[in-house]
């Protein structure tokens, strides 16, 4: 208090600095060179046959990590745990496989039987109306192109060539040895049975030692921030294990209804076709059209009709709406923190790196990166690049739209927050502060003066085009409330609610001080007056100049208010307060240096408020609105006791000169 008063008498505005000084600017994200970005595509590329079974590892070791922990909580040792576990996963994985393969077997042998009914439906399209017409058409316009290069293109007659000889067939017969019989069916399966071997001891590996790489990971680049590393690493761990469980359940909520329709739909192969569903599912947006189109080929094939591709069709249809409406929001939460634009542009950089299996593994590997980007701050662009969290806070989201001219789209943004929100708040919260930024690059001289006037216009329209929401929420604050919708004042959420005043009965005249930005903030607080019920004025800062002042009309007027977006307005605003003082004096005038830092620091802006003859000053929408509605009378000007003073002083020393 000391120090506050020692810096409150050294200058009327000093202390008032951190309630009207902006926000500091949040740190610019940096991003990599080129050469560091083409060295690391590059060494994934060509390494892949060592990065890609060590990130199966890694996905796998993410999802098997709850179930070791949870049969470790069970009683179970250890290693004991991890090798079930593991073993237990791969053993689905083979098991998976083998079905799907002697599925495949078995259709591969079927295939010949459903070559008759696609013919017959080949031919069907060739009889109808359209189909027909246009293979009618295409075939004529071939033909008939052909034959004119063949009129075109005719060639000189030329001597009877000799009669060719007739091709004596020739059978190589191999005589294979058994070996290599043996290691022409074994060695295409020793790269993909090394590489699963490899995941295999990898996995069990990680899972043994988990803490002990955590903390190696901690030493390496994040041994200064533990808390921060140590966040990272659960929040990785959380999200993908959650987001391959999850989408293993979903998957199977999927998979299982199609495969028993397809059954009863007598789809051939529909274990095949529900197991191909689950599978194919992991892979983000083309997997399950990918899943529904083979199905849909074969049901074209086994029935001479079309109502069974139609049934099928459907099938896939209403279990895809249900589990994208209804069981991923329930299952899913949060989801992955992925923006579907990252979903894509991952699935397509992964699938070129590393194949199909790369597509399969995208959005896991994507999260990783966006957790790590979320909680270290040299990889914080890929947050930005693939997060689905909003880059830009929600006033300079709004000034950037207000800056360039565009007032549709943030009346859209405002009407967005309104639906949360009420008037006061947005303005309060969201659009003063635009317009502070406004104020910022003005002083800062990086703002014309038709970018300014741009701004305020943009401004005035997103106000005016607010209308609707301000008179519907007028209308609500008319209504009288329900019996069992009153306010509960014991609700914690309510502690920081200001309950406005009424201003019915007032009459406000709000302006704005020095600049067109100021008259944009004026107009703001004028509306929320008027959702008070105050009959409001609105006046220009070119109103307030000296010549201009005495032409306003204040008869009516009960409390004026200004607002200046500069905090370095003070004497203007003295000079203002005077200036209205004296064509009335019996009006109270406020004054507001908006600021984010509102309704702080009350005894310095009481302070200020005696020291520039205002009856209030305020640094928000709700102190501006409470000091406008006030019923306090207003406050004389100091300047005619100080004439009276000065005057007395001067007869005083008139007297003393004549007595001597």
């Amino acid at each position: 208090m000391a120090a506050n008063r020692r810096n409150g008498m050294a200058s009327p505005a000093h202390g008032l600095e951190d309630i009207l000084s902006p926000a500091a600017p949040h740190p610019r994200t940096s991003l990599p060179n080129v050469a560091t970005i083409v060295t690391t595509v590059a060494a994934l590329y060509f390494g892949r046959e060592v990065f890609l079974p060590i990130a199966i590892a890694l996905l796998l070791t993410f999802a098997l990590a709850p179930l070791v922990s949870a049969l470790k909580r069970a009683g179970i040792p250890r290693i004991a745990a991890v090798i079930v576990s593991v073993l237990g996963a791969f053993a689905a994985l083979a098991l998976f496989s083998f079905i799907v393969a002697t599925q495949v077997s078995e259709l591969a042998q079927n295939i010949p039987v459903y070559q008759a009914n696609i013919l017959t439906k080949v031919r069907s399209l060739k009889e109808t109306g359209v189909g027909g017409g246009i293979i009618a058409r295409l075939s004529k316009v071939v033909e008939r192109v052909g034959q004119e290069i063949d009129r075109q293109e005719t060639p000189p007659p030329a001597a009877a060539p000799e009669k060719p000889r007739e091709p004596v067939p020739v059978e190589i017969v191999s005589r294979e040895r058994p070996l290599e019989v043996l290691q022409n069916i074994v060695g295409p399966l020793i790269s993909p049975l090394g590489s699963a071997g490899l995941i295999i001891v990898v996995v069990i590996f990680m899972l043994l030692e988990r803490e002990d790489l955590r903390d190696r990971f901690i030493r390496l680049v994040g041994y200064g921030d533990l808390h921060r590393t140590t966040e990272a690493l659960q929040d990785a761990g959380k999200r993908v294990g959650r987001y391959l469980l999850m989408q293993l359940v979903v998957n199977i909520v999927y998979a299982v209804p199609i495969a028993a329709g397809l059954w009863i739909l007598g789809i051939p192969n529909a274990l095949l076709w529900g197991l191909l569903a689950l599978g194919l599912r992991f892979v983000p947006y083309i997997g399950p059209a990918i899943g529904m189109l083979l199905p849909l080929f074969l049901a074209l094939a086994v029935a001479p009709g079309w109502s069974l591709v139609l049934w099928t069709a459907a099938l896939f249809v209403v279990m895809e709406l249900i589990t994208g409406n209804v069981v991923e929001p329930w299952l899913y939460g949060s989801r992955t923190g992925l923006s579907s634009l990252a979903i894509i542009v991952a699935a397509i950089f992964w699938t070129w790196l590393w194949g199909p299996l790369g597509l399969v593994l995208s959005t896991p590997l994507t999260v990783c990166l966006v957790v790590l980007g979320r909680h270290v701050p040299q990889f914080e662009f890929l947050d930005v690049l693939f997060g689905n969290e909003p880059v830009l806070e929600p006033h300079a989201r709004l000034y950037q739209r207000l800056l360039a001219g565009d007032p549709d789209e943030a009346t859209d943004h405002a009407e967005e927050m309104l639906e949360e929100k009420y008037l006061v708040e947005f303005y309060d919260k969201v659009a003063i502060p635009a317009l502070l930024l406004g104020e910022q690059d003005r002083a800062r001289g990086v703002m014309g003066d038709q970018q300014r006037r741009q701004v305020a216009e943009s401004a005035l329209v997103m106000v005016a085009n607010l209308d609707d929401s301000a008179h519907e929420e007028a209308e609500e604050e008319d209504a009288p409330p329900a019996a069992e919708e009153e306010p509960d004042d014991k609700d914690p959420s309510r502690e920081d609610e200001t309950e406005l005043p009424d201003g019915t009965d007032l009459s406000v005249l709000c302006t704005g001080g020095r600049g067109e930005l100021d008259d944009a903030a004026a107009a703001m607080l004028a509306q929320v007056l008027e959702v008070q019920g105050t009959t409001v004025s609105k006046a220009g800062f070119a109103d307030m100049e000296p010549a201009n002042i005495r032409r306003l009309e204040l008869e009516t007027i009960d409390t004026v208010v200004v607002g200046f977006l500069n905090r370095d307005s003070i004497k203007h605003a003295r000079f203002l307060v005077r200036r209205l003082k004296r064509a009335k004096a019996a009006l109270r005038v406020g004054i507001v240096f908006w600021s984010q830092a509102a309704n702080e620091d009350k005894e310095a802006a009481e302070k200020l408020a005696r020291d520039i003859n205002a009856d209030f000053v305020a640094h928000g929408m709700v102190d501006a609105v409470v000091g406008a509605l006030s019923n306090e009378p207003p406050i004389a000007l100091k300047l005619v006791a100080k004439r009276r003073m000065r005057r007395q002083r001067t007869t005083s020393r008139k007297a003393s000169a004549a007595s001597t």
